[in-house]
Formats: C-alpha cells, sequence, structure tokens
C-alpha cells in the first residue's frame, strides 16, 4: 500500500463533482494518492476521466465505487416526504425527481467494474459495501491494489474475509454519506457511530490489514495522530474541498468557513441516507421527517439541490462537510499536500522531542537514563 505514495496524505473520493482529474492529479504530484469519484456517473464517463487524468499525471490514482444497494425504503414514507417537499419545489420552481426511474439502482456498478479490469488503475476502492470475493480477486489479477470502507469492527471483518488488501476505517466526524455496509434505519434511533481514534483502535486489533484513516481530518498533526493509532495513511476529504482544483460549487467552498454555518450534523434529508453536512435551512426542516430511502430521496432532491446551487442559495444545498470544516484552507492542492507534510513532520519532531524538548523526559525508561538510587535513610530526600 505505502509503495503507492510519497507521502501518507489519501485525497478522498468525494462524489457529485468535487473530485475532479485537476484534483486529483495535483494531489498526485504533490506525493500523495489521489482519488477519482466514479458515484453518479455513467461508465463511460468513469472511463473518460481516467484517460484525462492519466493525461495529467503518470503517478498512481484511485477510482472509488458505489456498492448496489438493497431496497430498504417504504413507498408510502416516501410518498409523505414528497408531499412535504412540495413547497420546496414551488419555491424553487422545479419538480422533484422521479424517486424510482426505470433504470435499477445500482449506479452501473457492473459496467463500471468492467471499465475497471479492461483499462486497470493502483486502487480501486468501495463505499457503501464490501464487494464478493470474485470481484476482490479479479482486480487483484490486474494489479489493482482494493480497499474497502468501513465503519465497524463487523465491516471490517467482512472485507478482510473477502480478501480486500486494505480498509478505509471512517470514523463518524467524516463529511459526506457514511460508509455503511447496511443503512439501518433503526441505527438512528441510538448513537450515530464511532470517532476515528476510537474505531481505528478497535479495528487494528481486528484485523491484519493496512488500514486508512478516515474522519475530520484537516492538520498535519491529526495525521500524525492517526499513524501513530495504526494507520498507514489518512484520508482527507472536506481539506481539500476548498482548493480551486476542487470541482465543489463555489457557495459551497464559502460556506465550510462562513460563520453562519458553525455546525455540521448526519441526516437523510438530501439523499435518504446518513450524510453528514453544513447544517442549513434544509437539513433543519426536512431531516427529522427524512425516511431511510436511499437513492430514491437522492434522486427527488437532486433536481432542487441543483436550483439552489445556480440561484446561489446555500440554505437549499447538500453542503456536505466534515467536522473540521472550519479549519478549511483555500490554498491550491499542491500546496496544501505541502503544508500538510510539513505540520506532520513538525509534529512527528514535537513527539519525539517530549514537552519539555529532547531530553528532558523523566520516568523509568527516560532517555536520561535510569532513575537515582532511593536516599539512604537519613539522608535528605
Amino acid at each position: 500500500m505505502t509503495d503507492l505514495f510519497r507521502y501518507p496524505i489519501v485525497q478522498a473520493p468525494m462524489a457529485g463533482g468535487a473530485s475532479r482529474p485537476e484534483l486529483a492529479a495535483a494531489v498526485c504530484r504533490a506525493g500523495g494518492l489521489g482519488f477519482l469519484a466514479a458515484g453518479y456517473k455513467t461508465p463511460e464517463a468513469v472511463y473518460q476521466e481516467i484517460r484525462l487524468l492519466r493525461g495529467l499525471t503518470d503517478r498512481p490514482f484511485g477510482v472509488n465505487l458505489f456498492l448496489p444497494q438493497r431496497p430498504v425504503a417504504d413507498s408510502a414514507a416516501v410518498a409523505v416526504y414528497a408531499e412535504q417537499l412540495a413547497g420546496e419545489s414551488s419555491w424553487y420552481a422545479t419538480p422533484l425527481g422521479d424517486p424510482d426511474p426505470d433504470t435499477a439502482g445500482d449506479d452501473g456498478y457492473e459496467g463500471k467494474l468492467a471499465v475497471l479490469t479492461d483499462a486497470p488503475v493502483a486502487v480501486v476502492s468501495f463505499t457503501f459495501g464490501c464487494p464478493d470475493a470474485g470481484v476482490l480477486r479479479a482486480l487483484a489479477r490486474a494489479g489493482t491494489v482494493t480497499v474497502v470502507t468501513v465503519t465497524s469492527v463487523a465491516e471490517a471483518r467482512t472485507a478482510e474475509a473477502a480478501g480486500a488488501a486494505a480498509v478505509c476505517v471512517q470514523g463518524v466526524e467524516a463529511g459526506g454519506h457514511q460508509g455503511t455496509h447496511r443503512d439501518d434505519p433503526y441505527a438512528d434511533r441510538g448513537a450515530p457511530g464511532l470517532g476515528l481514534l476510537t474505531l481505528l483502535a478497535q479495528v487494528r486489533e481486528a484485523v491484519d490489514l493496512p488500514l486508512i484513516a478516515a474522519g475530520g481530518l484537516m492538520r498535519g498533526s491529526q495525521i500524525a495522530a492517526v499513524l501513530a493509532g495504526g494507520a498507514v495513511a489518512a484520508q482527507l476529504g472536506t481539506a481539500f474541498l476548498a482548493c480551486p482544483e476542487s470541482g465543489a460549487h463555489p457557495v459551497h467552498k464559502r460556506a465550510l468557513t462562513d460563520p453562519l454555518f458553525p455546525h455540521t450534523e448526519l441526516t437523510r434529508a438530501f439523499t435518504g441516507r446518513p450524510a453528514r453536512g453544513l447544517v442549513n435551512r434544509f437539513l433543519r426542516e426536512h431531516g427529522p421527517y427524512a425516511p431511510a430511502a436511499y437513492p430514491q430521496v437522492h434522486r427527488m432532491t437532486a433536481g432542487l439541490r441543483r436550483a439552489a446551487a445556480h440561484a446561489g442559495d446555500p440554505q437549499g444545498m447538500a453542503l456536505w462537510a466534515g467536522q473540521g470544516h472550519r479549519m478549511a484552507r483555500t490554498l491550491p492542492a499542491e500546496q496544501l499536500v505541502r503544508t500538510l507534510v510539513a505540520e506532520l513532520d513538525a509534529a512527528r519532531a514535537a513527539l519525539v522531542a517530549g514537552p519539555y524538548g529532547a531530553g528532558a523526559a523523566t520516568g523509568p525508561e527516560s532517555p536520561a537514563g535510569p532513575p537515582a538510587a532511593p536516599p539512604e535513610k537519613g539522608e535528605p530526600a
């Protein structure tokens, strides 16, 4: 895994347009691992993006796929949510999308796999599930490193048993969709998930695979923390969202550090699947009532989100962002990677030096040597 990049920095695949070939190429040139997001694209579009990226860099890069989703939606709940969104449709003068089009809800999965086996890339990662062992073996035979996104120990064990080469451990702090293998609507009533460092420690003890850590990482010091926790690399999404090479809408980029949007929440409001975004009007008004219905809700709201973006209205957009969004920097991607590396080096140096400078640590394992013998009875302590 570590042969693929000079620095342990992975640019997260962000479906919806942010992960452009230009962004992935810039990250690769700087020594990180860039990613394309195949989600919501046709196989032909994915093929063209791969060709474009290969024209921009000869460095290894990755492509991310969404696993086909088993239907969990209650059609009556989807219909009720459509009625609730009628006001949004009127406000943006845009009809709701058809939640159940004739095309299958598999995101063109088989076609994209065919593209990636015929024209292999260095890395293929998977979100929303674990592919079967045959798929992983076929990609491995083509020379591709396979990575499965996991949000629990059970999912990590499933990925290891299927033959994945590595897992991406996604903490609850991460922006965008949670990569859970099974969308359980009853889980909304309990805890939202584990924080990255806790989950990373649990997965490290459960499986014998390289771990990529993802979730709220914005600074080199945080990268140092997850490397110390057992990861071989850190995956950052929101940190790259504000870069000029990112395809995110300018309104979305500005919102990351806008004081009007200080918080994020997990919500089903925009897609029917839990995803973390900036808290805006749409999320507040519709989040509590959105059903567990992906991709039906995603299709219903797609036109509304596009209309809000066209109008420059952040209150109606899906402003995906991780918990560290206020720390976003509008640097070119190559400069951001160099900055993160410098921060990582500084954090490592500080850990070696200790809190009071090199050689100042105390205790039985102190670099200064063993502790002095206790004073003899009667001598001053």
